[in-house]
């Protein structure tokens, strides 16, 4: 009998503690909390603590109300002037209105769906009326004042506020980057090749202007040469000749001297001549001033 009681007892505590569960919730201080009644809101709690609901038939909703990021992936955007840019944003948002909030998307994986095509929406539009020159000018601040402006407007219609919008970057597509790639680099070439040709030009002009001056040079030093070794030659014969008026038999003499060398420096010379020949007039006499 006592036992009876006993299960009795524990099944109605535990009948108490759940139903005490289910009444009561925590609103943590970075959050906010919309209590529904079979799916209507009918209270919004922003105030932090431990908070009493009617269990069962009510049940609580809880949204941050921190400043939140959103970073959708990046997205190709044409620019008035016809350009292609993949741009990179990123969005600071916070929940300001609960109930329209709930009303409007439920959830904050919804939102953030929701809130990344109104950013890509506002990107598009603003962007699609700029040039890529007004985009890397002093335009850019105005621009993304117009983009936040836009996204701001559209954003309050889902209960959030947006702090502020940015793009992070604004890149030419691969496909676009790969074929600016290809024609620098065949600019470069060229511009090598004609950097080259030029050197080439020159160099042979240098190497020519050399080659001339080198000649023009070898000709006059071989002319300068040539009057050195004629004045010398003058010299030498105006000495011989004084030489020869000083001692004509001497001279007579040094020249007989020097064709005997010259006609018998070779062994295998022969000369036919009669003996009293002029030739050997200096022979046999120790006399240079003979006849």
């Amino acid at each position: 009998m006592f036992d009876r009681y006993k299960y009795y007892f524990l099944a109605v505590l535990a009948v108490i503690v759940f139903v005490g569960l289910n009444s009561l919730y925590v609103v943590a201080q970075p959050e906010q909390a919309i209590v529904l009644q079979f799916g209507e809101p009918i209270r919004l709690v922003k105030e932090p603590g431990l908070k009493v609901k009617m269990p069962f038939i009510q049940n609580v909703v809880i949204y941050d109300t921190r400043l939140l990021n959103l970073d959708p992936p990046a997205q190709e955007v044409v620019l008035n002037d016809k350009k292609r840019l993949d741009v990179d944003s990123f969005t600071r948002y916070k929940i300001v209105d609960p109930l329209k909030f709930y009303q409007t998307v439920r959830t904050e994986e919804i939102a953030r769906g929701k809130l990344a095509e109104i950013v890509n929406s506002s990107v598009r539009k603003i962007l699609g009326r700029i040039t890529l020159q007004e985009l890397l000018s002093q335009q850019r601040t105005q621009i993304m004042a117009d983009i936040s402006s836009a996204v701001k407007k559209d954003a309050e219609q889902i209960g959030v506020s947006v702090a502020d919008v940015r793009i992070r970057r604004a890149d030419l597509p691969l496909q676009v980057l790969q074929a600016i790639n290809a024609r620098m680099k065949t600019e470069r070439e060229r511009d090598a090749k004609e950097f080259r040709a030029k050197g080439q030009q020159q160099a042979q002009q240098i190497r020519a202007k050399a080659e001339k001056e080198r000649t023009i040079i070898i000709a006059e030093a071989e002319k300068q040469a040539q009057i050195m070794q004629g004045q010398g030659d003058e010299q030498a014969i105006q000495i011989w000749n004084d030489a020869a008026n000083i001692d004509p038999s001497f001279y007579a003499f040094y020249r007989s001297l020097e064709a005997y060398k010259n006609s018998l420096a070779d062994g295998n010379a022969s000369l036919v001549l009669a003996p009293d020949s002029e030739f050997f007039k200096y022979f046999g006499t120790s006399d240079v001033r003979a006849r």
